[in-house]
């Protein structure tokens, strides 16, 4: 192969690389425990494109993040992220799961744990010292949390901790952001800033995001389509062709109304058993 042609063939390589959709799954099934979750489900997340996922309890929610982790496997058909099979993205993908609160007493420090997420993602040489704090000071300052960097992270609200959980997934500056409820237990001025955080980032860098939600209320600004995971099947589409009483009527297999009050989206079933689908869900 002639040094011309060699050059043409990288390109066209890299060009094809850059795109292929960061999330990708085609004819998709899980089953955990027995049970089927969800099946045939065909999704591709496009470059600066943000999805939320949305459900009640036990729909597979928080599964489908594992799966696209690695964690899970698939029964059938395939799943891809930055072009890889889960698992192997490495830095290429940046992940916020659910907010747990570090012990009071805990000794690390802020910008450690964000460190954390440029280590162990993949094999080679580590990056140079000065390299690896310019890019800790740049995800502090993405998220607002450069002030308090060098603080333990126990003294730290949970507000400020899931701002830096933010920065540890955002540190590697990757292709794909997976957020697993990143919004649980914050009050609304750290819901703002969190969701600013992913919003610029994923707009700057144009990154895929997969986001689960309990609420679609808080990110619907920003929301370009929803994947609605529910007992009846599922449905991808924008919020207007997704959250309308029909398809969930049609998903959950009574009668829904889809209401919207004060600029507030509300889902009201007539019989009341789809009570608590947008409640906080532990293991889904």
């Amino acid at each position: 192969m002639s040094d011309r042609v060699a050059s043409d063939y990288h390109s066209q390589v890299r060009t094809e690389a850059q795109d292929e959709s960061p999330i990708a799954l085609r004819e998709a099934a899980l089953r955990v425990g027995g049970r089927t979750l969800w099946a045939d489900l065909d999704l591709s997340v496009g470059r600066g494109e943000l999805v939320a996922v949305l459900g009640p309890n036990g729909a597979g929610k928080s599964s489908l993040i594992r799966v696209l982790l690695g964690q899970l496997a698939l029964a059938s058909g395939r799943a891809t992220v930055a072009g890889k099979d889960p698992g192997a993205a490495g830095r290429d993908i940046g992940y916020v799961p659910q907010q747990k609160l570090f012990e009071r007493g805990s000794p690390l420090r802020a910008r450690d744990l964000v460190g954390f997420g440029l280590d162990g993602t993949e094999f080679g040489l580590p990056l140079r010292r000065s390299s690896r704090n310019a890019a800790i000071d740049a995800a502090l300052e993405q998220v607002g949390a450069r002030h308090f960097g060098s603080r333990p992270v126990g003294l730290l609200s949970g507000g400020e901790q899931q701002r830096l959980r933010i920065a540890q997934a955002l540190v590697s500056t990757p292709r794909v952001l997976l957020c697993d409820e990143p919004l649980l237990s914050l009050d609304l001025a750290h819901q703002r800033a969190v969701l600013d955080s992913i919003d610029g980032f994923r707009r700057r860098e144009q990154a895929g995001v997969l986001l689960v939600t309990h609420d679609i209320n808080p990110v619907l600004h920003m929301v370009d389509r929803v994947l609605y995971l529910a007992p009846g099947g599922h449905r991808v589409g924008t919020p207007e062709e997704v959250l309308k009483g029909s398809v969930l009527s049609e998903l959950y297999g009574v009668h829904v109304d889809v209401l919207t009050v004060h600029g507030r989206i509300l889902v009201v079933a007539a019989d009341g058993s789809v009570d608590g689908v947008h409640d906080h869900e532990e293991a889904s």
